[in-house]
């Protein structure tokens, strides 16, 4: 029989086990969940993954490098392709010099050449791309053109694009301009650059606005600059962290993100060009402590992502190491102490199990009453059989038991979680049954197997875990 044809018409089903306390017996309370093998919803990029940096963190020397091969593997385990982006607050106020030594502060990094060849080779020793933002706050068109050379010369062809001025639509409240700064005013200065650096550089890519929040720049940018660029460009957090940054809020619906994502899906489509995500995470500010470095945050970014990919996105960058403010933010996904040791985060795992789940097409789900704290997403790669993601959001039930039903075209599936041992963990998450090591490693144990009985498959799926179901 046709594997491929068989699976059209499978129907998967999910079902949940409520259970009032850890000593209460368990009442099963059927849910529905389906896969519409036969209504692909989109491809995943294969350069989707991404991670985001201040321009601090690349004048860190021997942070950001291909010798430091710890953080190396810790970047590639995440994905032979992907994006890195280098921007952030910090960049509208560093400089570049070829010889100076380098800075990392919040308010004057320096940039030399030194750490800049070092960048080149880490994008080399990775295989990822790379977005430059250029210092439009307080630089220059002929600081940006030596900048610029400079970056061309480490890059090479693994430059994605230059961003000119990290979020420009906060230009006025953050005192790079006045007040009353807006969209055409950026749009002058932005031409301006451009033409600068077109006459030094003619095939120069360029991605933009690089919006904070105000997304109507993107789709008037779209309109204006679409067919002369390579990418469309916005940020997102849920809020700046503050007392109400609570878990409860991170993994519940944020009202202004589905908005977001259909107006930058529909700009997009306006020029024929892609949009992503280009800096993100939970909580702006470096992140809310006991929120942004859980298990809550891992299942976020997992569920955050598969949202993206169902809109549409090109990729998304998240934000990790030293921010704007000079520390270490708790929602890094890779951990550093600052002394040259590294480390997988909680953000991490929800990032790697993306990796592994996330490639190919998307496959329409649909979920049924009563399954607010389930989500379920479907793919299926090139070569493979349907892969289907299932994340419990949920903290109130102990165990949910879920049904995958249906005329599936396999005897068997396995598959591989994510869990820890509380939802606000900080430490002991791991996926596959085991933990990223300092070096980058992973070695997960052998996924159980799911025997599927009479076109039933049952699974277990605890509260505030994720698991990753194989068809083979």
């Amino acid at each position: 029989m046709n594997r491929r044809k068989f699976l059209t018409n499978s129907l998967l089903s999910a079902g949940a086990l409520a259970a009032h306390s850890a000593r209460a017996a368990s009442v099963e309370q059927p849910l529905l969940v389906t896969v519409r093998t036969d209504q692909p919803a989109g491809a995943i990029a294969p350069d989707f993954m991404g991670l985001g940096y201040e321009i601090s963190s690349v004048a860190r020397p021997g942070l950001l490098s291909g010798a430091n091969s710890a953080y190396v593997q810790l970047v590639r385990r995440l994905g032979a392709r992907g994006v890195i982006r280098i921007g952030g607050n910090t960049a509208d106020f560093a400089s570049y010099s070829p010889s100076a030594p380098a800075v990392s502060t919040s308010f004057g990094s320096v940039v030399n050449d030194a750490v800049l060849r070092d960048l080149g080779g880490f994008l080399e020793a990775t295989g990822w791309k790379l977005i430059w933002t250029l210092n439009l706050g307080r630089g220059s068109e002929a600081d940006a053109v030596r900048e610029a050379k400079a970056v061309l010369c480490a890059a090479g062809e693994r430059l994605l694009a230059f961003e000119i001025g990290n979020e420009p639509d906060l230009f006025g409240r953050n005192k790079h301009r006045k007040p009353e700064y807006g969209y055409e005013d950026w749009l002058a200065e932005y031409r301006r650059y451009k033409t600068a650096l077109r006459a030094q550089f003619p095939t120069i890519p360029f991605a933009g606005p690089d919006a904070a929040g105000k997304t109507d720049w993107v789709t008037r940018f779209a309109a204006d600059e679409g067919k002369d660029t390579v990418l469309l460009a916005h940020h997102y957090y849920r809020e700046g962290q503050n007392l109400t940054s609570t878990i409860e809020k991170l993994l519940g619906p944020d009202p202004k993100l589905q908005p977001q994502l259909t107006q930058l899906r529909a700009a997009s489509a306006s020029c024929g060009v892609p949009y992503r995500i280009c800096e993100v995470n939970s909580f702006s500010g470096g992140g809310r402590p006991g929120v942004s470095d859980t298990l809550a945050a891992a299942l976020w970014v997992l569920d955050y992502m598969f949202t993206l990919a169902a809109n549409g996105c090109a990729g998304v960058n998240m934000e990790t190491g030293v921010n704007q403010l000079d520390f270490i933010s708790s929602y890094s996904p890779i951990g550093d102490d600052e002394q040259g040791h590294y480390s997988a985060k909680p953000e991490y795992y929800g990032m790697l199990a993306f990796s592994l789940a996330g490639k190919g097409q998307l496959l329409k789900t649909e979920t049924g009453p009563g399954s607010a704290g389930l989500k379920a997403y479907a793919t299926r790669p090139d070569k493979g059989a349907v892969t289907l993601t299932l994340i419990n959001k949920s903290a109130a039930a102990s165990v949910l038991t879920v049904h995958i039903d249906g005329r599936v075209p396999a005897k068997r599936a396995s598959a591989i979680r994510l869990l820890a041992p509380a939802i606000d963990a900080k430490a002991g998450i791991a996926l596959g049954g085991a933990e990223v090591s300092p070096s980058g490693a992973w070695s997960p144990a052998k996924p159980g197997i799911l025997p599927i009985t009479n076109g039933q498959l049952r699974i277990e799926l605890p509260a505030a875990s994720a698991a990753i179901v194989q068809f083979a």
